[in-house]
């Protein structure tokens, strides 16, 4: 019997949308907010914009690897704008807002339709619910919890930038369910990448696993097809449709 439901974030809770002028607008306000702490770089938005996309990536690869998370100062001095040679020292300050702008000002973050509706009937459903998010920043995924109105219902957050580890290492959904004193059996996952919530979940052997389709990631996916791929239990095109699904499984 599933009593427990844990959410990824992106792509789950709430759409991405990446629009063309995002990067360049994020790298015009990233300049000024870094000079407002006295650190000035010899670029221009769009040269920067350029400049984050190709390192942003070269990190991707490596924390995919590795499935590890650095801290958010060595990822902007170490990555991110590595070419400016500016210094933990001087990031560390200031870093944590510029992962959370890195997430929520780039991009086009949309809730899913009727979130907090979907949310609301599985806390009536007596079912108890969290997030495990493989993230840089250690604030968006509370501010946004918040900001959908949903905060309340989840009991537990664990993020990659809190632990260090990425999903689909199966230990970030592990620590999850000793902070909520659950087992692995009795809990579904809900998330939208094949590669690292589906693969993840089935390595920490969740009951359930739920993959909500997402056609934007799915060159991301594109390695992970094939009988001898891990599939979710359901796949679903709307996070609406889980509380039917989860009614019937439980059911039987």
């Amino acid at each position: 019997m599933i009593t427990t439901v844990l959410f990824d974030l992106g792509g789950t809770l709430h759409s991405v949308i990446k629009k063309a002028d995002s990067m360049p607008r994020f790298a015009e306000r990233l300049i000024r907010r870094l000079s407002d702490y006295g650190i000035e770089i010899d670029t221009t938005p769009e040269a920067l914009a350029v400049t984050l996309h190709e390192n942003s990536e070269v990190y991707k690869h490596l924390s995919e690897r590795t499935k590890t998370e650095l801290p958010s100062a060595q990822i902007w001095n170490e990555y991110y704008l590595k070419e400016f040679h500016i210094g933990e020292d001087r990031l560390e300050p200031i870093a944590e807002e510029l992962s959370f702008l890195y997430d929520y000002d780039r991009l086009t973050l949309m809730r899913k339709p009727r979130l907090k509706e979907t949310v609301e009937t599985l806390h009536e459903m007596g079912m108890r619910m969290g997030v495990v998010s493989n993230i840089i920043s250690t604030s968006l995924v509370p501010h946004m919890l918040n900001e959908y109105g949903i905060a309340q219902y989840m009991e537990c957050i664990v993020m990659s930038s809190e632990v260090g580890i990425r999903k689909p290492d199966p230990r970030i959904f592990e620590i999850a369910l000793k902070r909520m004193g659950i087992t692995a059996r009795e809990t579904c996952y809900v998330g939208d990448t094949i590669s690292r919530d589906v693969l993840g979940a089935r390595a920490a052997n969740l009951g359930m696993v739920v993959r909500i389709n997402n056609p934007s990631i799915a060159h991301r996916d594109a390695a992970f097809q094939g009988p001898d791929v891990p599939k979710a239990d359901y796949v679903i095109q709307e996070l609406y449709e889980l509380p039917e699904i989860l009614r019937t499984f439980n059911e039987r």
